[in-house]
């Protein structure tokens, strides 16, 4: 391929948003490691997945040692595992053969190592002190990251599931419009506010909704700004240096485990720290998602205004126990059903009828009834 500059390849490579450790201690090598990398045709984003991988098992290994020098190197071999892991998809930007399986392999092969890591570096310690806290870290460290990209799946694919509800709604309500006079949709297509101030940091809501038409911008995160106005000033310097608020996300929960902790030799400490503010900043996104979720239902009932019907009880549902006997009573009601006579269907044969047994020494009063077949043996 065509020889690089350092600045195109940031520009083509890195993302618009990201986690302030990738940003300050991960781009500034992994961009310079790419221009090298990229060189080599043999060199697929698969396989420094794969390297990334096993130099991250590697990392597992000296952790399970325990020792102060195993520790270190097993962080350093955690964050040159963790730049490989980013190289990876930037590779796959820059030459353009990222495929759905590589995306999957990243995810799965991130898990295993998170997994192998916190075993290898709670149990080193664990056998070394003896102390069964670092046992309970260890899955706390699991659940936590489980917690954290399981949570932000779902919420992505919640997100998704909106955005898509909010447009097929929009276009059919369009539809409706053209079939009864002239659209004047056209020239205006529906935007969300999400997506604005991604593509601008530098400006402001108001400005960006002026610019694309108040009526076509969807906003699903109004109230959350509405309740923390001072949320979108912070939000718009930190993304002037590709900083995402999100501060303690999955990335910085792991390298303040898998690396900070073993440097300072502090590993409850700093797996305790790391925990809380992760669990804080989670409870921040699913506030700030369920204030999306009010958003979203508002927007809904303006594009599609219905008659309430919450609270109420369907009509098919005061009938309560009764529902069946009706059913039934009408089931039997149906001439279709009914059955047929003996001349009708000549394969027909009615069930045997009682008929009455008398004895000699059986007073008339006592008379037994019993059932018998059409051979006449009693039974």
């Amino acid at each position: 391929m065509a020889k690089l500059s350092l600045r195109a390849v940031q520009k083509l490579t890195c993302k618009k948003r990201d986690a302030w450790w990738t940003v300050f201690l991960v781009d500034p090598v992994a961009t310079r490691m790419l221009l090298v990398v990229a060189r080599f045709r043999f060199i697929t984003p698969n396989r420094v997945t794969w390297a990334a991988l096993f130099i991250g098992l590697g990392s597992a290994g000296f952790f399970l040692k325990g020792d102060q020098k195993s520790l270190l190197i097993g962080a350093l071999l955690y964050h040159l595992s963790f730049i490989l892991d980013c190289i990876d998809g930037k590779l796959a930007r820059l030459k353009g053969n990222g495929t759905v399986f590589g995306g999957w392999l990243d995810y799965v092969f991130d898990r295993i190592r998170v997994l192998f890591c916190a075993l290898a570096l709670m149990g080193g310690q664990f056998l070394r002190t003896d102390d069964e806290r670092f046992l309970l870290a260890a899955l706390g460290v699991v659940f936590l990251d489980m917690l954290r990209y399981v949570d932000a799946l779902q919420v992505y694919k919640m997100r998704m599931s909106m955005r898509t509800k909010i447009e097929k709604v929009t276009q059919e309500r369009a539809e409706a419009e053209r079939a009864e006079q002239a659209s004047r949709a056209e020239g205006s297509p529906l935007v969300f506010m999400e997506d604005l101030l991604r593509e601008n940091p530098g400006s402001t809501a108001e400005s960006l909704r002026a610019e694309a038409g108040a009526a076509n911008v969807v906003d699903l995160h109004e109230q959350f700004r509405g309740q923390f106005p001072w949320y979108t000033r912070i939000r718009r310097a930190m993304l002037r240096t590709r900083i995402r608020p999100h501060l303690i996300s999955g990335i910085e929960f792991q390298m303040f485990i898998f690396i900070v902790g073993p440097l300072i030799g502090r590993i409850l400490w700093t797996t305790a720290v790391s925990a809380a503010l992760l669990l804080l900043f989670e409870l921040v996104i699913m506030y700030k998602f369920w204030l999306s979720t009010r958003d979203f239902t508002r927007v809904m009932e303006e594009l599609s205004p219905a008659p309430a019907s919450a609270g109420t009880i369907a009509e098919h549902l005061h009938r309560g126990r009764h529902r069946q006997r009706r059913a039934a009573q009408a089931l039997l009601a149906d001439e279709r059903f009914q059955a047929p006579e003996p001349d009708d269907d000549p394969g027909f044969q009615p069930y045997p009828q009682p008929q009455p047994v008398f004895t000699e020494t059986m007073p008339l009063r006592q008379v037994r009834i019993d059932w018998s077949d059409q051979e006449g043996h009693w039974r």
